[in-house]
Order: C-alpha cells, then sequence, then structure tokens
C-alpha cells in the first residue's frame, strides 16, 4: 500500500514536470511569435493622399454661370488623373459648412470617391478649445461630434481638430489653458470611441508649437481613439525635423508642408531626410500633402501644378528609402 501511494506521488510529479515544460515552451513560442508581429507592425508602410486645403482658393471660388464653381467632386476627378490614392476632405468645402451636410450629398462623395478608387484618408472642421470661455468650448465639441457622425457615414478614419490660438492674457498660463484643451478631446474621443472616428489633434504653430506640447497633451488625453495630426510645418523650434521625429509615436496622420520652416519660407522640405526618420519609425498610414499659398510673396499659387510637384518629389524619396 506504501511503494503503491509512492508511485502515484512519483506519478503526478513527473506529471506536473511535464505539463510545466510544455507551458514553458508555449509562453515561450508565444514570445517568438509575438516579437515576430511586432517586428511586421514596425516596418514603415506609407501612403500619399492629398488634402484638400491645398485647393482652398478655388474650392472657395463662388461659380458663375461662365465659370461653374470647382468642388470636391471635381477634385476626386482631379485626383483620379494625377493618380492619386488618397484624399483628406476638409469639412470647410461641404456647402452646408460649419452645418453637417445631408446622407444623400455624404453618402454621393463617398460613393464617388470609392467608384474612383480614392481613400477618404480624413476629414477636419475648425474649433476653437482654448477659448477662456466654456461656452465656446462646450459649442465647439458638440459641432465635432457631430462632424464625427460625418466622419463615420463618409468613412473617413480621422477627424482633424486645432487647440485653438493662445488667448490674450493666457501667453504664460499654457499648462491652464491646455487643461481646457484636453478636457475637450477626451470629450471628443469617448464620443469618437462610439463612432469609429479617431481624433486627430494637430500643430498648428497656436497653442501646440513644440513636440513636449503635443506629446504632453496627447499623453494627458491617453486614448487610443485620439493622436497626434503631425503638421511638418508647423513646429516653431530650431529644428523641426527633431520635433517631427519624436512626436511620431503618437500621430495617426499628416500636414506634410513644402517647407518645415512654415508658409513665410521658400526653404524647401527636405523629403529624403524626412522619410529616414519616418522609415526609422516604423510609421505606417497615410501622409497627405498640403501645400500653401507663401506669406508675403508675389509669386502665383498654382495647386494645379504645385501638388503633383510635390508628390514627385516626395515620391521620389519614398521609392528611394523604401525600395
Amino acid at each position: 500500500m506504501k511503494n503503491t501511494f509512492l508511485k502515484t506521488i512519483h506519478y503526478q510529479q513527473i506529471c506536473a514536470v511535464i505539463i510545466a515544460f510544455i507551458t514553458i515552451m508555449s509562453f515561450s513560442s508565444n514570445i517568438s511569435n509575438a516579437q515576430i508581429v511586432d517586428k511586421k507592425t514596425k516596418e514603415a508602410h506609407i501612403k500619399l493622399a492629398l488634402n484638400a486645403f491645398s485647393f482652398n482658393d478655388v474650392l472657395m471660388e463662388k461659380g458663375t454661370p461662365e465659370k461653374p464653381a470647382f468642388t470636391l467632386f471635381d477634385l476626386l476627378d482631379w485626383c483620379a488623373e494625377q493618380n492619386i490614392e488618397a484624399i483628406d476632405i476638409t469639412g470647410y468645402y461641404i456647402p452646408t459648412y460649419p452645418e453637417v451636410p445631408s446622407d444623400e450629398y455624404i453618402y454621393e462623395l463617398k460613393r464617388k470617391a470609392f467608384k474612383l478608387g480614392i481613400d477618404i484618408s480624413g476629414t477636419g472642421i475648425r474649433n476653437n478649445f482654448a477659448s477662456p470661455d466654456p461656452a465656446v468650448r462646450a459649442a465647439d465639441v458638440e459641432r465635432a461630434k457631430k462632424w464625427i457622425i460625418v466622419a463615420e457615414k463618409m468613412g473617413a478614419p480621422v477627424i482633424r481638430l486645432f487647440a485653438g490660438a493662445i488667448p490674450v492674457g493666457y501667453e504664460n498660463k499654457w499648462d491652464e489653458v491646455a487643461g481646457w484643451m484636453i478636457e475637450c478631446y477626451k470629450e471628443c474621443a469617448a464620443f469618437g470611441a462610439q463612432h469609429g472616428v479617431i481624433i486627430g489633434i494637430q500643430n498648428h504653430g497656436d497653442m501646440l508649437q513644440t513636440a513636449d506640447q503635443c506629446i504632453k497633451v496627447a499623453k494627458a488625453v491617453n486614448s487610443k481613439w485620439a493622436g497626434i495630426i503631425l503638421d511638418t510645418g508647423n513646429f516653431k523650434v530650431a529644428d523641426p525635423y527633431a520635433d517631427i521625429e519624436a512626436v511620431i509615436p503618437y500621430t495617426v496622420n499628416w500636414q506634410m508642408k513644402q517647407s518645415v520652416l512654415g508658409n513665410t519660407s521658400e526653404v524647401k522640405t527636405d523629403f529624403t531626410r524626412l522619410m529616414k526618420i519616418i522609415k526609422k519609425s516604423g510609421y505606417r498610414g497615410y501622409i497627405p500633402v498640403e501645400t500653401l499659398k507663401l506669406v508675403g510673396k508675389v509669386k502665383p499659387y498654382d495647386p494645379f501644378a504645385l501638388v503633383p510637384s510635390i508628390m514627385k518629389e516626395l515620391k521620389i524619396a519614398m521609392d528611394e528609402e523604401f525600395k
């Protein structure tokens, strides 16, 4: 009886060792697989897109019988002719803005984009979450929510929101104003999560001028449904490339500008350097191009010529780095 009992204990111990070994091997295998998957997801992959704001002047012109207005539908046709794969459809150019459009309009725009093989990479509205007036902030949050629903219906994965200009009298109270902004973003992100739309917070040279400020806000919002719209031309720092690199881990979409020094500079973005930074970062997703009219310059601005030119330069740099 005693021998039988000892044999049973011995057998159970052997079984326990075997089970533990299998568990460890399985866990090790899972780690290995996770590492492989993680490595794959960190390989950068980008898609060039167009931000409709590049055509702001043309899209805002009123039509006449002799010269009909140039619309978002016309811009989609132009994108197809240029083989542009995706577009950020800024809300300003929808006829009813700031009021939301009809479902009929949204779905026709969506259908046209799909028929032409063009992705809708995002949309955006104007807002001011830095206003000292709580009523202004609350009204803009409600407007953002209405346009989040528009983005959902349109099939836009990201909606672009601003911070707002530094309010008068609060020049040295960044943290206080940022607190208002963060609460607004949190509310929008929670609403966006219910509708499958990511909140993109753009560094617009206003309350958000540096990588540190962008990262602080993104961390405070703390939502997988919110991130930074990386505007390459609006970091007000000595080395914009360093701030661009720092913000990429928090980035959900871009505004690729022709100059990292903003719309007052003719110094062109070093696209080769930028592509190296993007590749190193492992960023995957859209990079919409937004060309701008140079402030204080007499040079004519023609997006129909400038956009293809910038796109070509970007494509050459991208192909060279990602070949």
